[in-house]
């Protein structure tokens, strides 16, 4: 195992051989294949192998390097385009010398490279261009590979055994790479080349190139990745990447839009925009956001249900996606091995040979203890936002067994609190959003025995269940609501007795097995504002920890203050920055009306955000202390992008703007809306609020700030309160 791992005891959540910022890579993605390049726009050792073609979570492609020669282009530039669509990389030749005299000096060559995704085929064109006043000729090539590895093997996971390496298939324009694996699936890469190519074989493609002064030649590749039960070929580069600009454009013009009046905030929003418009996967079930590149391109319950809550006030038709497939992917009987309970709802999918043979239990996993009262949550909100009682109808089974779930397997010691102890063996061993295994301790950093009953899941079984009143109630379930209430009430009032730690002005972390309190001052309390279980004051203590300074970076709020024992700024859990947390505390912040709060964190992650590759904050990043004149420090295996964290943006500005949207009657209302002196305006344009749209422009003014509707279109009430 190399020495730069990260590993926590949680082997298959946390570990990685790779450090993403080993060098920059460029990362694209269309449903259930998603490949990471070096910026040269080639696939190499790098990262000790994280870069690759996947589908499906296999690694279809494992190397792929372009050669001028016997030597690698330079590179001049790299970019992901900003819609996400496509790779975009300048190259240029090296001296090529012979005999010791340069025969083609540096930068004779414009070599371009585009390279984009669609519909599980990877499709590359190389244009090479002569600027020289001399006829040039020379040979490009590509080295390529596929080690067919799954992504559990790539995270550092040693196999005994793997399927075996079937004979290449060769003809003057393909070459298919097979794999049998253990599962019985018979895994291959097409590999093909246009024009006809000098040679194909032994793992290279030798391109022939001849030009005159000022002319140019192309070549196209495509690498498709198929198997025994999906073996379409793959349509050609031009009807492909007209086909993926169209679906991109239809998905743009589709949802709302955002802009402000500073460009800085503009990078952060539309890097965020393209990022989700990439993670969202179309299901059987409708869209889905995939957790994260490269460890979590799959369905996740918990990361899928925070994503739709941040989003749902621009786009509640994700949320729908999301809570249709994990509605189809309740759990409906008792397996161990899987920590799978009747109305349990999903922890993640996957569907690579290890899960497949159950080398991992992840192929359809339950280890969460949060996604179910997340589920309810989620589908309250939805009914909110949408007033689609005609879904709620459709899912509200589903909300029944989570119901049961939560009362009968989520509390199996009837104390009234939720907990967990997982059983299944190589499962994850916490089981809230933080995972890893030294995540929930004591305040002298001894880790708690389970099972564990950690505050934020309690405050969110606490609006799980109001909100299930208020389904209940539009169902016509009178008696079921009053009861929901009632029982959300009950354990308010126990959470503020068992949880509450008045020498620490917070919430403990969680209670162990023995029901002690571990009073820890954890980003967790925070969860508990976001919920509104907290009462006022105690609320408005809680916030007050998570702004200073041990808990707030100068870039957003720790996962944990910097004076708790197991403290460490590059841990995963314990002390790192995570935008989607800082995001859900800052929304609870503005339920208890603390504006300032809400702007700092607001402004804090912005200026993270400048730092960032591309503008894209990833899934977390270390919690030193901000440091003039330096940027945040990243945190070596976070995933980016990662969907949650695009999402923040979002929810952050909710927060900011106080804006909540009624369909019953249509209304748009915004309480105590504030924006911070960086921020004077921000246009929303295509707001849908059932069959009416909006377009409003809100703009800081000296004593407040304003609201004007610039377009309406429908019957909808525009309400504003100071």
């Amino acid at each position: 195992m190399d020495n730069d791992v990260i590993r926590i005891k949680d082997q298959y959540y946390i570990l990685s051989t790779s450090s993403l910022t080993d060098d920059r890579t460029r990362a694209l993605k269309h449903d259930d294949t998603f490949a990471v390049f070096d910026r040269r726009g080639d696939i190499g050792p790098v990262g000790h192998g994280v870069q690759g073609v996947f589908h499906n979570e296999t690694r279809y492609l494992s190397h792929w390097v372009l050669r001028l020669g016997r030597q690698r282009p330079l590179l001049l530039s790299s970019a992901v385009k900003d819609d996400n669509g496509s790779l975009a990389v300048d190259l240029t030749n090296p001296d090529i010398s012979n005999d010791g005299r340069v025969t083609m000096p540096r930068g004779t060559l414009h070599i371009a490279r585009t390279k984009f995704l669609w519909k599980n085929a990877h499709y590359e064109q190389v244009r090479v261009v002569n600027y020289s006043l001399h006829p040039v000729e020379a040979c490009l090539a590509v080295q390529f590979g596929a080690d067919f590895a799954d992504i559990f093997e790539v995270r550092g996971m040693h196999r005994k055994r793997r399927g075996k390496r079937l004979k290449d298939e060769i003809s003057e324009e393909e070459i298919i790479l097979r794999y049998r694996g253990l599962d019985g699936i018979l895994r291959y890469t097409r590999v093909c080349c246009s024009p006809k190519p000098r040679k194909i074989a032994d793992g290279e493609i030798q391109m022939e190139v001849s030009l005159q002064p000022r002319a140019d030649q192309t070549y196209i590749l495509i690498v498709s990745c198929e198997d025994n039960k999906n073996s379409s070929p793959p349509m050609g580069f031009h009807l492909a990447i007209d086909e993926s600009k169209e679906a991109l454009k239809d998905a743009q013009q589709r949802g709302p839009q955002l802009d402000t009046g500073n460009e800085q905030y503009n990078d952060w929003l539309d890097r965020s925009v393209a990022d989700l418009h990439m993670m969202v996967t179309h299901t059987s079930h409708g869209a889905y956001p995939y957790a994260g590149i490269p460890w979590f391109s799959t369905p996740f319950g918990r990361d899928g249900l925070i994503t739709a809550m941040e989003m749902l006030w621009l786009n509640p038709a994700l949320a729908r996606g999301v809570l249709s497939f994990l509605a189809a992917t309740q759990a409906t009987e008792v397996i161990p091995e899987r920590d799978a309970e009747p109305g349990k709802i999903l922890h993640e999918t996957r569907k690579g040979e290890m899960a497949a043979i159950k080398e991992v239990p992840f192929g359809c996993y339950y280890g969460s203890v949060d996604a179910t009262p997340l589920f309810i949550m989620l589908a309250g909100a939805y009914y909110r936002r949408t007033g689609d009682l005609g879904f709620i109808k459709q899912i509200w089974p589903n909300i029944q067994s989570a119901l049961r779930w939560i009362d009968q397997y989520g509390d199996a010691d009837r104390d009234g609190f939720v907990e967990y102890k997982g059983r299944s063996k190589g499962g994850l061993v916490q089981q809230g959003w933080k995972d890893s295994a030294d995540s929930v301790f004591h305040i002298d950093g001894t880790l708690a025995d389970g099972p564990i009953a950690l505050c934020e899941v309690q405050a969110y079984v606490y609006k799980a269940k109001l909100y299930a009143a208020e389904l209940a109630s539009a169902l016509g379930h009178s008696q079921l609501s009053r009861k929901m209430k009632d029982q959300a009430r009950e354990l308010r009032r126990r959470f503020e007795e068992a949880f509450w730690c008045e020498n620490r002005s917070s919430y403990a972390l969680a209670l162990d097995g023995e029901k002690k309190p571990c009073r820890v001052r954890a980003s967790n309390a925070g969860h508990c504002l976001f919920t509104g279980i907290a009462s006022r004051e105690r609320g408005r203590l809680v916030a007050e920890t998570l702004l200073n300074r041990d808990f707030f970076s100068g870039w957003g709020i720790r996962t944990l203050s910097s004076a708790e024992v197991r403290y460490n700024a590059m841990s995963y859990h314990n002390g790192s920055v995570w935008p989607h947390d800082n995001a859900l505390i800052a929304r609870g912040f503005a339920r208890y009306g603390l504006r300032k709060g809400v702007l700092k964190v607001l402004e804090g992650l912005l200026d993270a955000s400048l730092f960032f590759d591309l503008h894209r904050l990833p899934e977390l990043f270390c919690g030193f202390e901000r440091r003039p004149g330096q940027g945040p420090t990243l945190y070596p295996v976070a995933c980016a992008p990662q969907s949650w964290a695009a999402g923040a943006v979002f929810l952050l500005i909710e927060a900011c703007l106080g804006i909540s949207i009624r369909s019953s009657p249509p209304m748009v209302l915004f309480r105590k809306t504030a924006l911070p002196q960086s921020l004077p305006l921000i246009r929303i344009r295509n707001l849908w609020v059932g069959d009416a749209s909006v377009d409003l422009a809100i703009q800081r003014t000296k004593e407040s700030v304003d609201i004007t509707v610039l377009r309406k279109e429908g019957e909808v009430d525009i309400v504003s309160i100071k």
